[in-house]
């Protein structure tokens, strides 16, 4: 099943390129490569006004054929009753007149239009002899295609793919499988690829069926819509339940490797002067990661708050229970901003503890980064805070007890590994989302994880109010903006992401700060994805400082900055951005004891899903229920698309049978972990093969190598 592609009866090179780029890069690749629709052809004797807009098989004899100069070739033709009908082709003169000679029978089919009077068919996809009739399909799948390729090319590649595949035995728990109706593992394939069933591998039924051994026009597949539906939700659950027993198989095998049972005795927490009193949901957390902690097996924790709902304290809370315990803790940051700024809010709340806090970033070079590792290695470092360089394969700590990583979606399953292997024995991980994330994704994603969700916002924190305005008023929200400024206050103006490119979205970000700059003068800052990182900072920090009024970004600012002091954020094309993201920028501001006001401009032209999002923003300022509807109104396809490091990719399964089947799948995989006994038992060696047929036995073995 893993052979390359070439490997299958008529793929040569030239084949193979458009196969490459649908991903067809194995013979397994094939399989998982399902229809999207399929042409149901009708045979009919005659033609009839009744089959307009239907794909007809009939037979015709051509009588008259004319070809216009530039215009296209029109053969007139008539049934047996002498129905005329004009089958049009609007380029290769040449091909329609060796297709369909004069006064000879060919069978055609195609679908059936109406052009002023005339019946016609354009480009017949079928024209044979009536010797040939039984081989046009009377049923045909309808692939995804990219140029070079067509779907009776592809069905005839499944065919093969199928007739390769091996006996493999059930691994869906029987009573599962019987309730919902599912068929066996080959016969959803043959059926979701409308194929005719091939006879048992190596079974009874003499000899291989050949691919193009297709139905004839009088015997369609036997199955109906139900059974298709049946067929691929099983494929879809079968890659679900693959990606949940991954995971799965990860916790136990992390739980069986022990880990530092750190039990902190409150020596450095007490001292902690809090700028509140921690809320019910704060509390709550931290028990469950102190609990978590105080075991020998490694926690696998998922912090899960709104923007604002106080992670920081709890991760901070978390990491001085691990010093407590004897051990250092390392905070992984997605951006050096945000790094810079955990550093300085951490030393604040430190200041006068007996705890040293350093900083690893890319920037960090000589002395001051030879002697944060020698720190680090001899353990006078207790907490370092970091990019990715706090992974580097020369970063060595003494005791490394508690990983934090902030802003989980920008980190794979692959990084949260590599930290792990940084010590003797796997240190306890705790992970904070930057938005709430759907549960069903939070299977998909951090199935492996227990999670705590802070759903309380801190004392004083006021709500953001918002408002959609259309940009034909700009000039009203820059004067707006004058008299905020005008005030003391400061603001954020966010550029829409024009295209997928940093480039276009710089230009766009720069024309904003001209404009602005041309009214208010010197107090407009600038950054955006182009520029170096120190570059960056000096604006940040500028702007946090408060020689800089208005902040003009792209989305470089979405993450976690903090200016207590910036009270207004205009997003200029809100309609451009997802929910999540438009819930996060306005997470910016309301950060002070002032009222704070996000402008959401908005372009001409609305999508209803966009209309539908900017609704939903001015309605609520709930994270929890932005994360449901974002899921509900793109789908998780987009939300889980960037397939990061291969652990959220699914071929199969649509978005919706995610969301339905995960919770079953993560049930089913858990039973066969718990009391089915695993990979070992009979159940457990066929979902074995099951994960090296979806590819997550890279996963497993990676994953237990962390």
């Amino acid at each position: 099943m893993f052979a390359e592609i070439e490997t299958l009866k008529g793929v040569g090179p030239t084949l193979a390129k458009p196969l490459h780029k649908l991903g067809l890069e194995r013979v397994v690749d094939a399989l998982f490569h399902l229809p999207t629709g399929c042409i149901d052809r009708k045979p009919v004797d005659t033609l009839d006004e009744a089959d307009v807009g239907r794909v007809i098989i009939v037979a015709v004899t051509p009588r008259d054929i004319r070809q216009g100069g530039r215009g296209p070739t029109r053969v007139f033709a008539e049934d047996r009753a002498g129905n005329y009908v004009t089958l049009t082709y609007f380029n290769n003169p040449g091909w329609a007149k060796k297709q369909l000679p004069l006064g000879e029978t060919r069978i055609v089919s195609g679908k059936l239009d109406r052009y002023g009077q005339e019946l016609q068919i354009v480009h017949p996809d079928h024209v044979v002899t009536p010797a040939e009739a039984a081989t046009i399909p009377a049923r045909e799948p309808v692939y995804p295609l990219s140029e070079g390729i067509t779907s009776h090319r592809l069905a005839d590649l499944a065919g093969q793919a199928m007739a390769r595949r091996p006996e493999l035995a059930e691994w869906i728990e029987p009573t599962l499988k019987a309730r919902r109706g599912w068929p066996g593992w080959a016969e959803a394939l043959e059926t979701a690829h409308q194929l005719p069933p091939l006879p048992q591998a190596g079974g009874a039924g003499g000899g291989q069926a050949q691919p193009q051994d297709r139905p004839t026009p009088q015997s369609p597949p036997a199955s109906g819509s139900g059974d298709e539906e049946k067929a691929r939700e099983r494929l879809a659950y079968d890659e679900i339940f693959a990606n949940q027993l991954a995971f799965g198989l990860v916790r136990a095998s992390s739980r069986k490797r022990g880990g530092l049972a750190l039990a902190g005795d409150g020596s450095l927490r007490d001292k902690l002067r809090l700028p509140y009193a921690p809320t019910g949901a704060q509390r709550r957390a931290i028990g469950e990661i102190e609990a978590d902690m105080a075991q020998d097996a490694p926690m696998l924790r998922l912090l899960q708050g709104d923007v604002g709902s106080g992670k920081t304290l709890v991760a901070l809370l978390a990491m001085l229970a691990a010093v407590e315990g004897g051990a250092q803790a390392a905070l992984l940051a997605p951006t050096e901003i945000l790094a810079r700024q955990h550093h300085e809010t951490l030393s604040r709340f430190l200041a006068g503890l007996h705890v040293n806090v350093a900083i690893l970033t890319g920037r960090e070079q000589g002395r001051a980064r030879e002697s944060c590792l020698m720190g680090l290695a001899d353990g006078s470092i207790h907490i370092l805070i970091g990019t990715h360089a706090i992974f580097q394969q020369k970063v060595g700590y003494r005791k490394l007890g508690l990983a934090v990583i902030d802003e989980q979606h920008r980190f794979g399953v692959a990084q949260r590994l590599m930290l792990a292997q940084k010590a003797e024995r796997p240190p306890h991980l705790l992970v904070m989302t930057a938005t709430p994330i759907p549960r069903t994704l939070t299977l998909t994603q951090y199935g492996e994880m227990d999670v705590s969700r802070l759903d309380e916002m801190p004392p004083g924190r006021l709500p953001v109010e918002t408002r959609v305005v259309s940009l034909d008023r700009l000039d009203e929200v820059i004067g707006a903006l004058g008299r905020h400024i005008g005030e003391g206050k400061q603001a954020y103006w966010v550029c829409p992401l024009v295209e997928e490119s940093e480039a276009s979205d710089r230009a766009a970000a720069e024309q904003r700060a001209q404009v602005l700059k041309l009214r208010f003068g010197d107090r407009i800052g600038l950054v955006h994805g182009r520029m170096k990182g120190p570059e960056k900072d000096a604006v940040m920090a500028a702007f946090q400082r408060g020689d800089l009024a208005v902040l003009v970004a792209t989305t470089v600012i979405e993450v976690g900055v903090d200016v207590p002091s910036a009270s207004l954020m205009i997003v200029e094309g809100a309609e451009r951005f997802g929910l999540a993201q438009l819930h996060q920028l306005r997470g910016r501001v309301g950060r002070g004891d002032q009222r704070s006001i996000c402008l959401l401009l908005r372009g001409p032209i609305l999508s209803e899903t966009a209309r539908a999002r900017l609704a939903l923003m001015r309605e609520t300022n709930d994270g929890f229920r932005i994360a449901e509807e974002d899921l509900r109104l793109r789908g998780a396809g987009e939300i889980l698309g960037t397939r990061q490091s291969g652990e959220a990719s699914f071929r199969v399964a649509t978005p919706e049978q995610v969301t339905a089947l995960a919770p079953v799948a993560a049930d089913d995989a858990r039973l066969l972990i718990d009391r089915d006994g695993g990979l070992e038992s009979e159940r457990g060696q066929a979902a074995r093969l099951l994960l090296y047929l979806m590819e997550r036995d890279a996963a497993v073995g990676l994953l237990r190598g962390g």
